[in-house]
């Protein structure tokens, strides 16, 4: 891991072969000129010099092009250094950006001439180009003298500070080369890291954790803070990043949570109950079990961002995420990475090696991972021989009694293979796989018994080795073997199978009496020409014999030892002198000669097949250590789970402290919105004493002046998005303040107009106030350029303005509830054709010119954006849980698209309990509620009994988070537990809304862009009809119907559940049966999805 500071300093080297592309069109027209340019000729070296000390920037530009070139070719072009660095502090950019990219190449070799350039570096650090300040400060760390060493200092420091991210991403690779360079500045840069941990651009993410990993992995209080962020901006960052972060989150969930494992075990202990417990024991059992294990949150979290970059194109980051479920996911969801991982076996062969190898780790553990993608692991004949070994590895472990028969057909073709190596690694597979799965150990062992007789010498030498430690097994069954091995030692050659025969011959010397010493007497006659390790086990064969038979071998015991004592090889010797001391007593003899016979014809144990691989899991996966078996230098171990999980408070992020940090001037503009609020309550009495025409007169000059004032705020958002978008990436923080502004301006103008307009309509301003506070402040969100950056920025406000938030809504549920009854009698927007129910066939819906007339009888001109009672359609109804695995109990749901009961924000779902059994059912509840962060539920009060045949429909809420996102939780009675989980269609996630057409017109044209999704679909004649448009859309999603004036085009609108977000549908008839679908909503996954189940809805015959 220390060798990654490397590639920064290299970084060089790489814009060089970018910009080698520029630098071929100006090659390419003269050929001996290049010709001669890339060669060792000094003459043409000098021609660059002179082209460098022109005084035309085409030539300089032209020379320097060429010079990169030859640096992107690997040309050696470090002598024209003196001349390149006389024009570093060139006026024209393009020559600077080369002349940088050249000096980050060459600095390190000429540090004293780089130094003399060291001011140019600094005034380029203030160079209004971002480029060229990113440029300046690589140069600068690229200078290894400890003499700069302050000035590298500052130099990241203030760059750390810098508006432009690519500069702060600079600066944090700077931090690694000035640590390598003087360690001693660690505290100084451990406050600079501590700073750019905060960032919260994707770009600086990655760099700045490399930066931690390299200078302080240890202080793992600097993640506490920025831990949520960095998963969730994970998704965002590149790919460099993500495996660097990926790794480093690795590490810190390891110390902060605890073990997801302990739960599995305690399970299986608790499956295995005792027949004579008695209830309060089982009592007992259940508590434990239920409060054994609760995932944190912010394990939960990581493990749900990093699932996504499975799907990733880039083979590190798909590596990284399956080490990250393999140390800290549940067993039971680790299995997801096995697929991923398959597909990478797809990839060259490099990136196979590394895959295979973790994948045989991985398959000792857990075998069920990969036993579904078996015929994936199946040796290929293009495979290299080191890919044929590893799948022949992790077949073998996947090896059961289910898929043994197919496994060894698939052994008998590699067994043949030209590969030897491959061939014998076979061998041993098959060897393990008989040791391993008693039900095929007679039949492995039969098969390499075949094999003796293969006319290749080292599959046969292989088949004696693995058939030797068979027979440990089991001796007594395998006489006609042993002697069957014991007539091929004339024939084999190789020292390993010639010593395992004669080992095998010495051991079981007693059950072939009549071969063990003629055995003896051949092997005797060739002793001086054999291997050491063949005349050890001749020695050894010798002294057993000795021992068992002494009238028949003493005499060729002894000539093998006389032999022994003069062999030029001192192992032979010594073991010689060992042996005759020890089987031939003599008065020197000691007392250990009594235990000869035992020792050497002691019970042996049956030696171990284990795979190679059974040791590496110590060792994280993906790392160098694991692929070299061998703990390598930076290698950060991960430590063991915590018993106890640390305080989890201490990733808190204080509310206060972030708004403050990351809203820029929002705070200035809250500060005035005081004197702003002064005034509309002194106008807002003055409105109070003035007459009722007055006041609606004034009402509708109100709702104009809003309008105007909303339509030069979108005006103003959106030149000032044009206009930073033309400019560089260093505006970013600049375009972020000028956003945050604009909103809270926008917020001020809506909260006068909500309070001036107070007494005309209460109910509908109230309502629309809200929506034109929520509106801004999520459009000027979406327009930031990253959607990370929209996301934090969003969530910040959401979290600064909660409380307030809540005071208003419950305001004007007070005002709503008060003043119902004068509400409905005054306000004539009721008679909208929105509250006509669809589905009645006697209620037709209202003609385009009734709809005009009545749209004209509005009190005032007054932006009306009102949630609107639930317009009647059939019900669907999904299964929550099937009686039979219920035991008896089942139930179903629907969405009432009634407003919930149990809070904003929330779907009302309606669950229907039915006893199915002749039995009482008693204590319904909910428990175990497993649910995404942010989702909220409200639990329906528990069911003290439900007869036999009974059926029971009870409420209750749950905040999806405008996502569909399953909510599972346990259905519990008193008898059992169910899981179950209920998923909402995107249609259920809205509330519909009533506005007028220009209403919506004014809001559509808001949302477009990226805001828009449409599609264009065939529709039937029959069904092209408004009164069937309409009901097909409404009974698909809870969306209100807004008039329109036009009879092809049929408009619905809604708000989301959660954030209150508009969406707003539009179907246009075209001719020759076709339709427009268009959808305008600031969510794009929930408009997408809506299109997607749209779209059937209204094509279908």
């Amino acid at each position: 891991m220390s060798g990654n500071g490397l590639s920064y300093s290299e970084q060089g080297a790489e814009a060089a072969a970018d910009l080698g592309q520029e630098a071929a069109p100006t090659t390419g027209p003269s050929a001996p000129v290049a010709f001669g340019l890339f060669s060792s000729d000094t003459k043409k070296n000098e021609d660059l010099k002179q082209m460098l000390e022109s005084s035309k920037d085409s030539a300089k530009l032209d020379a320097m092009k060429r010079i990169v070139g030859m640096i992107a070719k690997g040309k050696n072009a470090s002598e024209l250094f003196p001349a390149v660095v006389k024009n570093v502090a060139s006026k024209n950019i393009e020559i600077k950006k080369l002349v940088y990219v050249y000096l980050m190449r060459y600095a390190e070799e000429q540090q004293d001439l780089a130094l003399l350039s060291i001011s140019t570096f600094q005034r380029a650090l203030k160079d209004p180009n971002q480029l060229i300040r990113a440029s300046a400060l690589r140069v600068l760390s690229s200078i290894r003298v400890p003499i700069i060493v302050p000035i590298m200092m500052l130099a990241i420091k203030e760059a750390c500070s810098d508006l432009s991210p690519y500069v702060r991403k600079n600066a944090a690779h700077a931090i690694q080369k000035l640590y390598s360079l003087d360690p001693e500045q660690k505290e100084m840069l451990i406050e600079v890291i501590e700073k750019l941990l905060k960032d919260r651009s994707t770009l600086v993410a990655g760099s700045v954790v490399m930066a931690f990993e390299e200078v302080c992995p240890d202080r793992i209080d600097l993640i506490h803070k920025n831990y949520r962020k960095l998963c969730h901006l994970l998704v965002d960052v590149e790919e460099w990043g993500q495996v660097v972060i990926i790794h480093m989150l690795t590490r810190y969930a390891r110390t902060q949570f605890v073990s997801p494992w302990k739960d599995d075990e305690v399970v299986e202990e608790y499956s295995e109950n005792n027949f004579y417990e008695s209830d309060e024991e089982q009592k007992e059992k259940d508590q434990k079990v239920k409060n054994t294990y609760t995932m944190d949150p912010d394990h939960r979290l990581l493990l749900r961002n990093t699932k996504p970059l499975l799907q990733s194109r880039n083979a590190a980051v798909v590596m990284a995420v399956a080490q990250l479920y393999w140390h800290l996911a549940p067993k039971s969801e680790a299995s997801i990475v096995a697929k991923s991982l398959v597909r990478l076996l797809r990839s060259n062969r490099e990136v196979q090696y590394i895959v295979l190898q973790n994948i045989a780790t991985m398959s000792i553990q857990r075998k069920g991972m990969f036993e579904p993608y078996l015929k994936s692991f199946y040796v290929r004949s293009t495979d290299p021989t080191m890919i044929k070994t590893l799948k022949l590895e992790i077949l073998t472990n996947l090896a059961n009694e289910a898929n043994i028969s197919t496994l060894l057909r698939e052994f008998q073709t590699y067994v043949r293979s030209q590969d030897k190596q491959f061939a014998a690694a076979t061998i041993q597979a098959i060897g393990r796989c008989a040791t391993n799965i008693t039900e095929v150990t007679d039949t492995c062992l039969n098969g390499l018994v075949c094999l003796l007789s293969n006319r290749d010498e080292i599959v046969v030498a292989e088949s004696v080795v693995v058939i030797k430690k068979l027979l440990q097994t089991q001796p007594a069954h395998h006489c006609e073997i042993i002697k069957h091995m014991a007539k091929l030692l004339d024939n084999i050659t190789v020292p390993v199978a010639r010593a395992s025969i004669l080992w095998l011959i010495g051991e079981y010397c007693e059950r072939v009496p009549k071969i063990a010493p003629d055995v003896l007497r051949k092997t005797a006659k060739s002793f001086t020409n054999e291997d050491d390790l063949v005349k050890l086990q001749i020695l050894n064969l010798g002294a057993k014999l000795y021992l068992t038979n002494s009238k028949q071998t003493k005499l060729l015991t002894q000539y093998v030892l006389n032999l022994g004592k003069y062999d030029q090889s001192y192992d032979i010797r010594d073991r010689t002198r060992f042996i005759r001391q020890l089987i031939v007593p003599n008065e020197k003899s000691g007392a250990l000669s009594k235990y000869a016979k035992k020792i050497f014809l002691a019970q042996k144990p049956a030696p171990l097949l284990e795979s190679p691989f059974k040791d590496r899991d110590h060792f994280q996966l993906g790392t160098l250590s694991h692929t070299l078996n061998s703990r390598a230098s930076g290698y950060l171990e991960l430590s063991d789970w915590p018993e106890v999980a640390p305080d989890p408070s201490v990733r808190d992020v204080d509310v206060a402290e972030s708004a403050k940090e990351w809203t820029g001037n929002l705070d200035k503009t809250k500060k005035e919105k005081p004197t702003e609020k002064f005034y509309s309550e002194s106008e807002e009495e003055e409105d109070e004493s003035a007459s009722t025409s007055a006041s609606e007169s004034e009402s509708g000059s109100e709702s104009e002046k809003q309008d105007e004032e909303e339509g030069s705020s979108v005006d103003t958002s959106g030149s000032s998005t044009s206009s930073e978008e033309s400019s560089d990436s260093e505006s970013d923080s600049k375009e972020s303040t000028a956003k945050k502004t604009s909103r809270a301006a926008n917020e001020s103008v809506s909260e006068n107009i909500k309070k001036k307009a107070k007494d005309t309509s209460k109910k509908r301003n109230t309502s629309n106030s809200s929506d034109t506070e929520s509106t801004p402040s999520e459009k000027s969100s979406s327009d930031s350029k990253s959607e990370s950056d929209s996301k934090s920025d969003s969530e910040s406000e959401k979290s600064v303005s909660a409380t307030s938030t809540k005071k208003e809504e419950k305001q004007v549920h007070d005002k709503k509830a008060s003043n119902k009854q004068d509400v409905f009698l005054l306000d004539l927007d009721d008679f909208y054709p929105v509250t006509t129910p669809v589905a009645a066939p006697t209620a037709a819906v209202l003609s385009t010119s009734l709809t005009a007339d009545l749209e004209g009888l509005c009190l005032s001109n007054s932006s009306v954006i009102d949630v609107t009672t639930q317009v009647a359609v059939p019900t669907k109804t999904h299964e929550l849980l099937h009686r039979m695995s219920g035991k008896g109990l089942a139930a179903h749901y629907h969405f009432s698209r009634q407003p919930s009961i149990f809070g904003d924000g929330m779907v009302s779902v309606q669950v229907t309990v039915t006893n199915t059994t002749d039995q009482k059912i008693e204590n319904i509840h909910i428990e175990e509620k497993k649910l995404p962060p942010g989702m909220r539920m409200h639990d329906f009060n528990p069911i003290e009994c439900l007869e036999p045949a009974g059926s029971i429909t009870v409420p209750m809420g749950i905040d999806f988070c405008d996502s569909t996102q399953m909510a599972s939780f346990q259905l519990c009675t008193k008898d059992g537990r169910f899981n179950v989980t209920i998923q909402p269609p995107v249609g259920e996630l809205l509330l519909p809304v009533t506005m007028s057409e220009k209403d919506f017109k004014k809001e559509q044209g808001m949302l477009i862009g990226m805001n828009e999704t449409s599609a264009t679909i065939a529709v039937a004649l029959q069904n092209s009809t408004r009164h069937v448009i309409i009901e097909r859309v409404v009974k698909a999603a809870n969306l209100g119907i807004v008039p329109s004036g036009q009879d092809n085009i049929h408009r619905f609108a809604a708000k989301t559940a959660h954030s209150g977000s508009l969406v707003l549908v539009t179907v246009e008839l075209k001719e020759s049966s076709t339709a427009q679908l268009v959808i305008n909503t600031e969510k794009t996954v929930i408009g997408s999805v809506l299109l997607r189940e749209l779209k059937p809805v209204l094509s279908q015959g």
